[in-house]
């Protein structure tokens, strides 16, 4: 059973009689207890973060906020005791941020690196709180705390003032959607508690976040360390009349979800334990939800109306946003997890094509063109960063011309997803337009971003349909089509061995064309380099270009140097099973550089080519092509016969 005002400030309830006499709220016996239970049940909950510049305070002013609240059992305390004497960093005092400060590396540096999440809870409201870590390197940390809360408690020391990480973090702040903002003018103690110090600071933070378009700031001077404005206000600061940070953090009006528009449910699972009971479980994003309401189910367009609403106490009347549900429906439609049941009279949109804000977290840069993985509410698409309109300077809110986003940059993207989706722009709800990018290889989250608004074109383009078709046109040539996907370094033979495969399918009477790396060059590609960005575009045209002349009934060679397995697999995507055939012409680098006819690598060591691919540029060799060849030991005409024996031709 939970008991009101003991639980561990890291989420795990706690039972036992040493808990209870640090227990601010006293529990009742007999039959007071039910009701009590009932009340602090149904306490609203605030989720917040604390942010700012590395050493601002954000962790002892958590850790300070759970011990003045009476959230602290006895052991706990007296592991925090030997703790402060063994890593603390006050001397023979408490080290209240040793409460947050969970990994080795935390506490050997004295900073806060992952984000650590607590839970606690007053008489009026429970708590989820997000230490974010300040170091510039970790801000998608910090990211990823914000990303749920209602609140963000901006730290700031009273010493140094506003700094260049105060700004970026208050504009992810605001450019998450954070409503509410806590500005803790910290360590006040040490500028004597001058209100001077304090206004100044204070009035500098609402310009910016007029600015930023935040429009809710309380600004309080505190002492972490001492405990001033903390859970009481202070004697310090006579000048100051508003409320302690707890105060205002247990009265502060938290948003509740968009009611405003109609029934959004983005389905998680399906549900079918037997085969009399179908049903559509997931989280209201927004509105409400009674039996018999119509309702429409994007992004297939297929309507129905509600038969039943099932919570966790069983058969429901209404459900409304925020709440984990279980719909049935009146009519058996095809719906899958991704897929959004909505209100018919309301529903949002559906678009394939958007502007949105993309925060990069990745070491390796983000480069336009290539694949990742979207997912957007429950559903996961394949996507990709079509053009960086520009970067933001999350200092100065300046627009920079980018080609590509680094590590913790933010840039104005253009989005291209292989599906339409059903969303909404995230300043009216995060579940609909919020997202994040993944690594298709690596499964690593890459980026967080929030969706604007659909590009008009995503609408207004379709498919047309064509009487004369694909195998139709194979069928008048004879032939399959295929693409030969050739793969390799500089000097490999990838052209040579091409160009006899083409040869000997033109005299047993074939229609092949072959797309060269130098031809392509010249001419579709002539305005792209050989930076990583322009390889990946490069990559991309050609593969469209070899998907249209297939579609031509044509047997397509393709001869490029393609040098990053995401973009071999865009472009094996572009085809059906079987259509396309990765051939590794596979050589070592000092025999591909032996055979440099071109003086390429030989002016790439000199430092006269760069991003060269095999001496500053990576090769990424393909894992599980379809053909490998072994163009260091055989010769070309041996090479070129294997591919017709792979084709079946020899």
């Amino acid at each position: 059973m939970e008991r009101a005002g003991v639980s561990h400030p890291d989420g795990v309830e706690r039972a036992g009689a040493s808990a209870i006499p640090h227990s601010p709220f006293p529990i009742p016996g007999g039959t007071e207890i039910a009701a009590y239970l009932a009340k602090h049940e149904t306490k609203p909950l605030l989720r917040f973060i604390t942010c700012g510049s590395v050493d601002d305070g954000k962790s002892t002013l958590i850790g300070r906020l759970l011990h003045d609240s009476k959230r602290l059992f006895d052991d706990q305390l007296a592991a925090l005791e030997k703790d402060s004497r063994r890593h603390g960093t006050q001397g023979e005092r408490i080290d209240y941020a040793l409460l947050l400060d969970g990994l080795a590396a935390e506490r050997e540096q004295g900073i806060t690196i992952d984000v650590a999440y607590r839970y606690f809870d007053t008489d009026k409201r429970k708590f989820i709180v997000a230490d974010c870590p300040g170091h510039e390197q970790y801000t998608r940390n910090m990211a990823t705390g914000a990303s749920t809360a209602d609140l963000a408690v901006v730290l700031v020391d009273a010493r140094k003032g506003l700094l260049t990480q105060t700004r970026r973090h208050s504009y992810i702040v605001s450019l998450l959607g954070i409503p509410k903002v806590v500005l803790a003018v910290n360590k006040m103690d040490l500028v004597g508690y001058e209100q001077a110090v304090f206004d100044e600071i204070a009035d500098g933070y609402r310009a910016l976040a007029a600015q930023l378009g935040i429009a809710q700031v309380q600004c309080i001077p505190l002492s972490a360390l001492e405990g001033d404005n903390l859970a009481t206000r202070s004697p310090n600061t006579p000048w100051y009349d508003g409320p302690a940070l707890l105060e205002h953090l247990e009265t502060v009006p938290v948003d509740p979800f968009d009611a405003a528009t109609g029934l959004r449910l983005p389905v998680q699972w399906v549900n079918r334990p037997h085969q009399n009971f179908r049903g559509f479980a997931g989280t209201l994003a927004a509105g409400e939800v009674r039996p018999g309401d119509p309702i429409v189910v994007l992004p297939s367009g297929r309507r129905s109306t509600v038969a039943r609403v099932l919570d966790a106490s069983g058969e429901a009347s209404v459900a409304r946003a925020g709440q984990a549900v279980t719909l049935t429906l009146a009519d058996e439609i095809d719906i899958s997890r991704g897929d959004v049941i909505a209100a018919a009279g309301d529903p949002p949109q559906v678009a394939d094509q958007f502007a949105a804000h993309v925060l990069w977290m990745d070491d390796a840069a983000l480069l336009p063109g290539r694949p990742y993985w979207l997912k957007i509410g429950t559903r996961t698409v394949s996507a990709s960063v079509t053009e960086i309109k520009h970067r933001i300077d999350v200092n100065t809110q300046e627009a920079l011309a980018a080609k590509r986003l680094q590590l913790n940059e933010v840039g104005y993207c253009n989005l291209s997803l292989d599906e339409p989706v059903a969303f909404a722009p995230y300043a009216e709800n995060r579940a609909l337009g919020g997202f994040i990018l993944i690594d298709r290889q690596s499964n690593a989250t890459v980026a967080a971003g929030t969706l604007d608004f659909a590009l008009r074109r995503a609408g207004n383009v379709h498919w047309q349909h064509l009487d004369v078709d694909k195998a139709a046109r194979a069928r008048i040539k004879g032939q399959v089509p295929k693409v030969l996907w050739f793969t390799g370094l500089s000097g490999a033979g990838k052209s040579t061995i091409a160009n006899l495969v083409d040869k000997r399918l033109h005299a047993l009477g074939y229609h092949t064309f072959i797309l060269d790396g130098d031809n392509v060059r010249h001419g579709l590609n002539r305005d792209l380099g050989f930076t990583d960005e322009d390889r990946v575009e490069n990559i991309r045209r050609v593969a469209e270009v070899a998907r249209l002349m297939a579609d031509a009934g044509l047997i397509v060679l393709v001869s490029f140097i393609s040098p990053f397995r995401a973009e071999r697999r865009m472009a094996r995507e572009r085809f059906e099973p079987g259509e396309f055939l990765e051939i590794h012409v596979d050589v070592p680098l000092e025999v591909a550089e032996a055979r440099d006819v071109k003086g390429l690598y030989r002016k790439a060591r000199a430092g006269l080519i760069p991003n060269f691919t095999g001496i500053d540029s990576a090769y990424e060799v393909p894992e599980h092509p379809e053909l490998r060849l072994d163009a260091g030991g055989d010769a070309p005409e041996a090479l070129a016969l294997k591919v017709l024996a792979a084709l079946g031709l020899e």
